[in-house]
């Protein structure tokens, strides 16, 4: 397996109204090619940010003091723009939690097709074919097909140059459960049928259960927890891994109560002394208020924490 992305001690910060927003906290990751790799946590915990991050697609208002990410060994925060333009269009794709918001209102679904597709000499309707969708779609515009068609569309244009890296932020969030699994079940296949890595940021995880050989759970703006899928979500050893699953509503049977995460996910103005978690850790000491983790490697799996759910003896910091 060689390594597709590397992203490495990032910061990013966003400047808004005079105010600094640290989104991404000294975050971490490596993804190897054809892997699936799910990213898991609260909402602004940082998943966006890092997703947007691959094909630096931050606003202007972002910026990254710290850290370096690289695509098929490229500095993507460094190239030129006809350089990051050219791996977007040829190495990266994204698809976006609103398909119809992602689609050009004014052109056909044909003529935006045609200009994905450019160069490539490939035929538009039968992109159409690989996402269930017949021709006559190419003459509509966005407004004209319904949110499972139009993310149908999206995927085909996402898939249509056979990308090495596809980025999905929610992709199905706006659609029925039915739905939903359709579109998951086509975006994964073919995926898989070109050999494309897949980064799914997603709050479903069940679905990255089932569909992720890898899971990383980010919390304020950090990876605390990534390993195995099936090892950590069957034995969590982060905390918030452990209450972050025991709060999933398709996980508690009937007639239990549903446990709930006390307090609220942080808003960051800066790197915080200790663990970003211990104001919400039933476990936390004194330490994990003062002193900042390090990243803790044991079995294949890494985690931010100084008193992990279940200790290892041969873990080690690193």
């Amino acid at each position: 397996m060689t390594g597709l992305l590397l992203i490495e001690d990032v910061v990013t910060e966003y400047r808004t109204g005079g105010r600094t927003v640290r989104a991404l906290d000294g975050a971490s990751l490596a993804v190897g090619a054809g892997e699936t790799v799910g990213i898991v946590g609260e909402s602004g915990s940082g998943k966006s940010t890092l997703g947007l991050l691959a094909g630096r697609l931050l606003p202007r208002t972002a910026t990254c003091p710290r850290g370096r990410v690289l695509v098929d060994g490229q500095p993507v925060l460094e190239l030129a723009d006809d350089k990051i333009a050219a791996l977007r269009r040829e190495r990266l794709a994204f698809v976006p939690q609103d398909p119809i918001g992602a689609l050009n209102p004014t052109l056909r679904i044909g003529r935006q097709l045609r200009l994905a597709l450019r160069g490539t000499g490939a035929d538009p309707a039968a992109l159409l074919d690989q996402v269930r969708l017949g021709p006559h779609v190419l003459r509509l515009y966005p407004h004209q097909i319904s949110g499972g068609m139009a993310q149908r569309v999206a995927v085909a244009m996402a898939m249509a140059r056979k990308p090495a890296l596809l980025v999905a932020d929610e992709p199905t969030a706006a659609l029925d459960s039915q739905v939903r699994e359709e579109i998951l079940t086509l975006l994964f296949t073919l995926a898989a049928e070109h050999g494309t890595t897949v980064l799914w940021l997603s709050h479903d995880l069940g679905g990255v259960g089932r569909r992720c050989e890898r899971v990383a759970v980010m919390y304020g703006g950090r990876i605390v927890e990534e390993g195995p899928t099936a090892d950590v979500l069957a034995a969590p050893r982060h905390p918030y891994t452990e209450a972050l699953l025991a709060a999933d509503p398709a996980r508690v049977k009937d007639g239990t109560r549903l446990h709930t995460i006390a307090g609220t996910p942080p808003v960051l103005a800066g790197e915080p002394p200790g663990c970003v978690f211990a104001a919400r850790c039933g476990a936390r000491e004194d330490d994990c208020e003062a002193v900042r983790p390090q990243t803790r490697t044991a079995g294949g799996r890494t985690l931010l924490c100084h008193h992990p759910v279940t200790a290892h003896p041969e873990e080690t910091a690193r």
